[in-house]
């Protein structure tokens, strides 16, 4: 759900491109020309009709090349779409620097589709800065890195620092546990007035991306993995703890409002309008609220999942397609760096683009008040990060249904929905090769 989800730079833009080195792809030796101009193929250009973006990535391409005039890079616009990716990678049409989500890297690795660049990251010295958690996404069983991360997301709890207020707590320190959530939404409830204490999902894919996170916090997993074989992991203890909460808030402490079947941008508007004291999200929520909706971000903090013991993320980055010259991988190394590491660079981009409005929510060149996010920067870092399972997509659509029944039928069987979304899941995961 990368458009719902917590953006975070880590200071990477990297180009990477994928070949079948599994499939008897040979070496590339067509590293260079006769001059030592070596040539990569990188992907990411953005469309003609994007202008604004499609202008600052060539105005990039220019200045890299006048400053490394031995590299020329041909530049292909998109990103990943799943639907031609298998299909690009069968046929050897993917660039030699390509862009993937955290999703892919595990599975290019195993089948030795893409390039080993460890030798030659010295060449970027601010790799080393970059979270191990993060790197270890693109990297095999023995330490090896095979691409590099660029943007990443986890998910934590947005809440309403006035309502907060109003409701005697402070807001500077909010909840860190899901008791300690029920509790507070009781007290925020309480407020009158339409006031909503917990907000959560139950349509559009959103329910089962909810219980997903929530389940991750507590230490559950969704799926379970023995050989190429996938099983479904949710119908347990902890599964089942995720429901009962939920269930229990909305019927025992009346602290989540009548109104339920809610998608993304419900909860926003909520938010907004100041009547919903808290729901899982993240930064990347918060400029949604603010542009949007009309929020203000004086109003709202951002805090780690509640319980930590796992949140959901996720994010992008460029891998280099299998059977690359040294030459090629160095160049796209140098691309990389200069297109996201250079931190001089980086603020420029920063300042341009809050220029023409395009980042609202930058801290640095926005009224955002960083303080409000502290609880979450100071400690999302020792959460640990979780993808998503296979077909994450499909799996939410299942786990939709038991969101919206615990949310609106106080006899709903939790014991039942969890082994009957476990069954349907098992089905999808049946399929994934």
């Amino acid at each position: 759900m990368k458009h719902r989800t917590v953006r975070g730079a880590i200071g990477l833009a990297v180009v990477t491109g994928l070949a079948l080195s599994g499939c008897g792809t040979k070496a590339d030796s067509t590293s260079s020309a006769g001059d030592g101009t070596v040539t990569i193929t990188v992907n990411g250009l953005p469309a003609s009709t994007d202008e604004y973006n499609r202008a600052n990535f060539e105005r990039d391409v220019k200045a890299f090349e006048a400053k490394y005039p031995n590299i020329k890079i041909n530049a292909k616009e998109g990103q990943m779409d799943p639907k031609t990716f298998a299909a690009k990678l069968a046929g050897g049409q993917l660039e030699d620097v390509f862009y993937v989500y955290f999703t892919d890297p595990q599975n290019l690795i195993a089948k030795h589709q893409v390039s080993d660049i460890t030798p030659y990251l010295s060449t970027v010295p601010a790799a080393k800065d970059i979270r191990p958690q993060l790197m270890k996404v693109f990297s095999d069983d023995k330490g090896k890195a095979y691409g590099l991360p660029i943007d990443n997301y986890s998910l934590g709890l947005i809440y309403n620092r006035t309502l907060f207020t109003k409701a005697g707590l402070d807001p500077d320190n909010p909840p860190s546990t899901w008791d300690e959530v029920r509790a507070d939404a009781k007290k925020i409830a309480a407020l009158g007035g339409g006031t909503v204490g917990y907000g959560e999902y139950s349509k559009s894919n959103t329910g089962g991306w909810h219980f997903t996170a929530e389940d991750y916090s507590l230490g559950g997993d969704m799926v379970t993995k023995s050989g190429d074989t996938y099983k479904a992991d949710f119908d347990n203890a902890t599964g089942k703890q995720v429901l009962q909460r939920l269930h229990d808030m909305r019927y025992v402490d009346n602290s989540m409002g009548e109104k339920q079947q809610l998608e993304y941008a419900d909860l926003l508007k909520e938010m907004a309008a100041g009547t919903l004291g808290m729901f899982v999200g993240g930064t990347g929520d918060l400029p949604n609220i603010v542009n949007q909706y009309k929020g203000n971000y004086t109003d709202y903090g951002l805090t780690t999942i509640p319980d930590g013991k796992g949140t959901l993320g996720g994010g992008d980055g460029y891998m280099f397609k299998a059977g690359l010259s040294p030459a090629k991988i160095k160049a796209g190394l140098q691309w990389l760096a200069f297109k996201s590491l250079d931190p001089d660079r980086v603020d420029a981009d920063k300042q341009r683009d809050a220029a023409a409005k395009q980042h609202a929510a930058n801290a640095k060149y926005a009224n955002v008040p960083a303080a409000n996010f502290k609880p979450f920067n100071a400690k999302s870092a020792d959460v640990p990060l979780k993808l998503e399972p296979p077909n994450a997509q499909q799996i939410y659509a299942v786990l939709d249904t038991a969101m919206l029944k615990v949310l609106t039928d106080p006899n709903a069987n939790i014991d039942a929905l969890l082994k009957d979304a476990e069954t349907q899941v098992n089905q999808i995961l049946a399929t994934v090769k």
